[in-house]
């Protein structure tokens, strides 16, 4: 047997103090009471073995919104999906594709019970087109926190921790900020006592600001009004084009996660394009990750593709793919 070789067996021998069977590699390969027999192939699967994931990964219902908007898939097929195509058994939905459901008890027990049986998780819902909690006129905006209870209550019917909310509004940066502590406040009342949390991603205008939006978290100052970081949503300034939109200005994607991760109680993996290492080429999910994990953040990551240059499928893989390996990497 050659030097390596038997280094490798003593190191499994005497590691277990060490952690590795916390870590479950040594389960398999560590000798039974009374046996020193270690093989070559039990040595190679200890040196082989990757760390658990800090994190957990979970997929964004939006990454499939043009599968679902186009009818190709139904909104009650979606856990199905993501866990017979991509492995994947936590999901995130969007109002969007069940919008006129939030009250049909009928229908959101079949959403339920069909991930319960596959034994999966339902995250969060991402609630949109319900109002700005950050609008001027305070009775507009008290309406627009009273359309989001109906989503509270159906978080909590599905088992969600959390519904995502955005906290736009018109107005001056201050003013902005000034009226949505207050709607964010008034609906994470509501909220708590439902035990669901309120969520705020940065999705454009002043919420894609880092330090504005960590700044009127601070001010609402509840445990249960957090943030869900997005990765790729810092465009403080954009305007339409032929094409759509365009960024004109937009916050730096990394001060600004380092600014949300505090009060993150989700984050979103947005990625659009890889190159050939499979690797994301807007964002650098290492550095990325990396924030992620020095904030001590351990729950689930949403894969949230939005791009055009692969199928939906081959987009939400690919990233799954970049997630479980980056993650590995620095775990």
């Amino acid at each position: 047997m050659n030097k390596r070789r038997l280094f490798l067996k003593n190191m499994v021998r005497g590691t277990a103090s060490y952690g590795l069977v916390s870590m479950g590699v040594l389960n398999a390969c560590s000798p039974k009471q009374g046996s020193e027999e270690i093989t070559d192939e039990n040595v190679t699967a200890v040196v082989n073995a990757k760390p658990e994931l800090f994190f957990e990964i979970s997929l964004a219902q939006w990454s499939l919104h043009k599968t679902l908007f186009d009818g190709n898939l139904d909104n009650l097929d979606f856990a199905s999906f993501t866990q017979e195509t991509f492995g994947i058994n936590a999901v995130e939905y969007v109002n969007q594709f069940f919008k006129d459901k939030a009250k049909d008890q009928d229908y959101l027990s079949q959403m339920k019970t069909r991930t319960d049986d596959l034994g999966m998780t339902n995250v969060l819902i991402m609630v949109d087109g319900e109002g700005h909690l950050g609008g001027a006129n305070n009775a507009e905006r008290m309406k627009a926190v009273e359309n989001h209870y109906q989503w509270v209550e159906a978080a909590k019917f599905l088992g969600c921790h959390s519904i995502r909310v955005n906290a736009a509004g018109e107005g001056s940066a201050e003013e902005v900020a000034a009226a949505a502590v207050d709607g964010l406040g008034k609906l994470t009342t509501f909220a708590n006592d439902h035990n669901i949390g309120v969520i705020v991603e940065n999705h454009g205008g002043y919420s894609s600001d880092g330090m504005w939006l960590s700044g009127v978290i601070s001010q609402v100052n509840m445990p249960g009004c957090g943030t869900l970081p997005d990765f790729g949503n810092f465009c403080v300034e954009r305007e339409k084009t032929d094409d759509g939109y365009t960024c004109t200005k937009e916050y730096d994607r990394y001060k600004g996660t380092s600014e949300l991760m505090p009060f993150a109680k989700g984050v979103s993996a947005k990625a659009n394009n890889f190159d050939a290492a499979g690797d994301c080429t807007e964002t650098d999910y290492r550095k990325m990750l990396t924030i992620v994990k020095e904030a001590g953040y351990k729950g689930f990551i949403g894969i949230e593709y939005e791009g055009a240059s692969m199928s939906e499928v081959e987009g939400i893989q690919a990233t799954k793919d970049l997630l479980t390996k980056v993650g590995h990497e620095i775990s």
